[in-house]
């Protein structure tokens, strides 16, 4: 119901029904409003509430198309049943949200909804490559990366769902993965994001189709392109500055981290860099796989050196991107943040923290 209250003006009476919907369903809904005189808003909203029931009833093709048609009905109002049908899918297509549009990519590949040069494609295409759409949808490029690698998998995650990717569709993903970056907003903050350069950054992030290195990858390229005061380098038994300007391709970015030496991880070595170079930094993002710690030096004890000689009250991430558990920030320290994996979720959770938002 979320995606169409939101163009709905719900009043005072209106709010009161969709509270009594959720407590204690439609037929109190029917028998407490049945003789009420109700403003325009309200009716709007009993309307929509009974279509949402209606469409639970019925197996009629039609009336399932025509109720999306009439009320915006999206794919979790519709039995399972519902979704066999490719009529159904094309109809929830029509005001499908781009980030539902992002899941079902494959989904809809394979019922031959998107069918090679189908006005659907092409509708589809002209939606990933529409900056304002994704700005307002607030689409982060790693969700573009994602449905990407997902995609191009030719198959689901999990289950036995596969399909021939689309080239246009591939194409129009590519071109919006670049294009979302200008939907990210800066935060103004002095960053340090520092990459493990590992060959063991080769594996699969926990419960993603991505490898550690290219979601790092992706994640300095956002900074690269929003924060003007940033510092990215490249670690493993030393630190080494890896320029990523906001011309360079994702490609581009992994070929020039690949080039760097390899060695033991230390993730304490980039906050020890910083402090021994002098580079001002509120936010340090350590990206790494599993290992963390293999120096003198433990990661929490260099970063309240660094405060202490900068006298910046600097923060620190810590992204064991295919690590299920691990402990390096100290926990009575509000500027120190764990996080194990890495999914579409997790660039707002660390913009939150950065923004004292958590």
């Amino acid at each position: 119901m979320k995606a169409r209250f939101q163009t709905l003006k719900v009043d005072v009476h209106g709010l009161a029904i969709v509270t009594k919907y959720v407590m204690k369903g439609w037929k109190e809904v029917q028998e407490a409003y049945k003789d009420s005189r109700l403003s325009a808003e309200a009716e709007k909203v009993l309307k929509y509430l009974e279509a949402v029931e209606r469409v639970k009833h019925t197996t009629d093709e039609l009336e399932v198309i025509h109720l999306i048609e009439e009320y915006s009905l999206v794919r979790e109002h519709l039995l399972t049943s519902h979704l066999k049908s490719k009529e159904v899918w094309k109809a929830l297509l029509q005001d499908m949200p781009l980030t539902a549009v992002l899941k079902n990519l494959g989904k809809m590949t394979a019922n031959s909804v998107l069918e090679p040069g189908s006005p659907e494609v092409a509708m589809v295409c002209e939606r990933l490559k529409n900056e304002k759409l994704l700005k307002k949808a607030r689409i982060h490029p790693f969700h573009i990366l994602v449905a990407l690698e997902n995609y191009k998998g030719e198959r689901g995650y999990r289950g036995k769902l596969r399909w021939q990717p689309d080239k246009d569709i591939l194409e129009a993903l590519n071109a919006s993965f670049y294009k979302s970056f200008k939907t990210v907003e800066p935060m103004g903050k002095r960053f340090l994001l520092a990459v493990d350069v590992s060959d063991s950054m080769l594996q699969k992030v926990f419960g993603s189709v991505l490898n550690a290195n290219t979601v790092a990858a992706a994640m300095c390229m956002v900074v690269a392109r929003t924060e003007k005061d940033s510092h990215i380098v490249a670690f493993s038994h030393e630190v080494v500055p890896c320029l990523v300007t906001e011309d360079m391709t994702l490609p581009q970015v992994l070929q020039k981290m690949s080039e760097i030496p390899k060695g033991a991880t230390n993730c304490s070595s980039p906050v020890l860099w910083a402090q021994k170079t002098g580079v001002a930094v509120d936010v340090f993002i350590i990206f790494m796989d599993s290992e963390t710690f293999a120096g003198d030096v433990h990661p929490a004890t260099a970063l309240r050196q660094y405060r202490e000689r900068m006298g910046i009250p600097s923060k620190l991430i810590v992204c064991g991107m295919t690590s299920s558990s691990f402990t390096v920030a100290d926990p009575d320290d509000k500027g120190m943040l764990d996080i194990c994996g890495f999914d579409t979720g997790t660039p707002i959770v660390i913009q939150n923290f950065i923004l004292d938002l958590i």
